[in-house]
């Protein structure tokens, strides 16, 4: 069985969805079977792919921008022009960054990370919320298969796309072992010289964008007035981040607020062991991965109580709505002043962490595709 995955969001890191992409195929990858060959396809340069993780990996490149390939399947599906010969022969094609081509010989899983272009339209630039909004119907029409990564993206997509339905299936995503709590001492100091980090800490990691909702954060984070500890941002500016820069400035937070920027991922478990608290103060997520990974490494969370955080942190974190401002001051200084209350996630963050594998991800959709490729070539005989 020839299988090509999109790997497009991989190479070129786009947050959540290039990691959960790249994590699903290495996760495949290492559990693969005997009678499967992989594929990886890529919009981009070889260059590009090479200086990926996948180097070693059967690659397609596509020398186009993501505006030109977007473009081009447009028109396929408008057209009904079918792009297999686009892709390697493949039975099976996994989109995994919210675009499929047309394929009429290939079957196709396409990956629906979230529904933010129809719930909360203003946290997208508008040509992507127009495209996305314009074509996601005809991507849920053709693929064989959809999988959504939490239930309540699932739900969110039977509300927007009920003819979807029948081809609907979640599969979470995982944390990676390597986070967990960093318990070396030298690590950890080498990790804070580097990144200038201040003795005590909350600590959001992700994208600056609208969704992320971290002007919430900021007002909570002055109204808890909490002495002698700082906000730690890691993670790129991503779009639309302009006015998420102003009010630290008209916050009189700038003393308070250190902006690390984009984080290498092996940083990153350092990163959460050093923090007191992790704030995730997200208006939507897909899945949440951050948390999970905050989890994972036995830092405290406090988390929106939205979309699918409740399904990722169970009761092992304090959930407050994204717009309360004062509950989630008061859920600071109820983690940074009370000890109990601090060790009590610690200890759960790990336990819960522990019910999402990237191992059960890859088995459930290796489940998926070969059922599907069996049911296509059984009412084609």
């Amino acid at each position: 069985m020839r299988i090509t995955v999109d790997l497009s969001s991989a190479i070129h890191h786009r947050a959540g969805i290039g990691r959960y992409a790249e994590e699903l195929t290495w996760a495949l990858l290492a559990s693969r079977l005997a009678d499967e060959q992989f594929r990886a396809f890529g919009v981009g340069t070889m260059r590009q792919f090479l200086a990926s993780s996948f180097g070693a990996l059967p690659f397609q490149a596509l020398p186009l921008s993501n505006k030109e390939w977007r473009a081009r399947v447009m028109v396929a599906h408008h057209l009904c022009l079918a792009g297999d010969a686009l892709i390697a022969p493949s039975d099976v094609f996994i989109a995994t960054d919210h675009v499929l081509p047309y394929l009429k010989q290939t079957l196709s899983v396409f990956i629906l990370y979230d529904l933010t272009y129809l719930s909360f339209p203003a946290t997208h630039l508008p040509l992507n919320r127009w495209f996305l909004r314009w074509m996601m119907p005809r991507f849920l029409r053709t693929a064989d298969a959809v999988v959504t990564i939490s239930e309540s993206s699932r739900r969110d997509a039977l509300n927007h796309y009920p003819f979807a339905g029948f081809k609907l299936h979640v599969i979470y995503g995982g944390v990676n072992p390597r986070f967990h709590r960093v318990t070396d001492p030298a690590r950890l100091d080498a990790l804070r010289r580097h990144y200038q980090l201040p003795d005590r800490f909350v600590l959001y990691v992700g994208t600056l964008e609208p969704r992320k909702n971290l002007p919430t954060l900021l007002q909570a984070f002055q109204q808890a007035a909490l002495d002698g500890v700082q906000l730690v941002i890691a993670g790129k500016r991503g779009w639309l981040y302009g006015d998420t820069l102003a009010q630290i400035q008209n916050l009189g937070l700038t003393p308070k607020v250190r902006e690390l920027g984009f984080v290498p991922e092996g940083d990153l478990p350092g990163l959460y062991t050093l923090a007191e608290v992790f704030a995730f103060p997200s208006l939507y997520e897909g899945f949440g991965l951050p948390v999970l990974e905050a989890l994972a490494c036995g830092t405290p969370v406090i988390a929106s109580n939205t979309s699918s955080l409740p399904e990722v942190a169970g009761s092992a974190a304090l959930l407050v709505p994204p717009d309360d401002v004062r509950g989630w001051a008061n859920a600071l200084i109820q983690v940074m002043q009370n000890p109990a209350l601090r060790a009590d996630l610690q200890k759960r963050g790990p336990s819960q962490a522990a019910l999402f594998t990237w191992e059960t991800a890859a088995q459930q959709m290796r489940m998926l595709y070969r059922e599907a490729y069996a049911r296509r070539h059984n009412n084609r005989s």
